[in-house]
């Protein structure tokens, strides 16, 4: 089993927005802001090879389809990951498994990638042509009928291609993807959510997505504006937390510049970031 992080890129969202109703005051202190209210988010992948044939991937970034609509985020240090896989080792057409835990911009962006078809007309083809690309059944419907809080975070051309050549498995509930991969689902974000448990000799490491995007983020109450269904968020952060902390698993954070992975303790009724994990 060997687990590799990737940081895709990197991209200014909004204090307030991230923190929702916990005031500048009180989240400046866990999380550095720019002159502009801008906090500084990564883009993480996580590259699995399991050891017995499978090379999966959890999300993707980007990509750079739409880097134009989308410059109000500024991205920057953007990296491609076909050739961050190649630094690795890994073709793109070795990946077996690409497990999008939802659907926004920012989590599948480089599922496709423009091309040009035999009749020299701009289409889209998959980067990873011969893997399996698992989501939720909820998130999928989300994303062809997105409500209006979510519609500008989808991008029909990051997968319908995926769609087009039979490579979309659509799960329905937790599923076991192979022995030391289990996904999971969770809403409050957005419906449906996949977040994927990695079982390794040491210990259980949690990809904790958008359910807990930040080490800043593990206070159950600290919900960002861009969840969906607040209330329902609290809920499934405090699932994902109970279990991590009486486990001793870690959370992978996919958004956090500055800590990738820890562990985290309940004190009382409160939760905190632990142990820094380096991966």
């Amino acid at each position: 089993m060997d687990i590799q992080l990737i940081d895709t890129g990197f991209f200014y969202a909004d204090g307030g927005a991230m923190f929702g109703a916990i005031p500048k005051t009180a989240w400046s202190r866990r999380y550095p802001s720019n002159g502009q209210n801008g906090c500084i988010l990564a883009m993480r992948s996580v590259l699995i090879r399991d050891g017995n044939g499978r090379i999966i991937l959890i999300d993707n970034g980007a990509g750079d389809k739409h880097l134009k609509q989308l410059s109000y985020y500024n991205f920057f240090d953007l990296a491609d990951l076909g050739e961050e896989l190649q630094k690795r080792g890994v073709a793109c057409e070795e990946v077996t498994d690409v497990i999008l835990t939802h659907l926004h911009f920012d989590h599948c962006g480089y599922t496709t990638r423009k091309t040009l078809q035999p009749d020299r007309t701009p289409g889209y083809a998959l980067s990873f042509p011969n893997a399996t690309h698992w989501v939720s059944r909820r998130q999928w419907e989300n994303f062809l009928h997105p409500n209006a809080l979510e519609k500008d975070s989808y991008f029909i051309e990051n997968m319908q291609a995926v769609e087009d050549s039979g490579k979309l498995c659509l799960i329905d509930g937790e599923t076991q993807l192979c022995p030391t991969v289990n996904l999971r689902l969770f809403d409050g974000h957005t419906p449906g959510q996949i977040a994927p448990y990695i079982t390794t000799p040491e210990r259980t490491y949690v990809f904790a997505g958008d359910v807990i995007p930040l080490a800043a983020s593990v206070s159950p109450e600290w919900i960002s504006a861009y969840d969906t269904y607040p209330v329902l968020s609290y809920r499934e952060k405090v699932r994902m937390l109970e279990e991590a902390a009486r486990e001793k698993q870690a959370l992978i954070y996919c958004h956090d510049a500055y800590t990738r992975c820890s562990t985290v303790k309940k004190v009382n009724d409160f939760y905190r970031k632990e142990d820094v994990i380096k991966i």
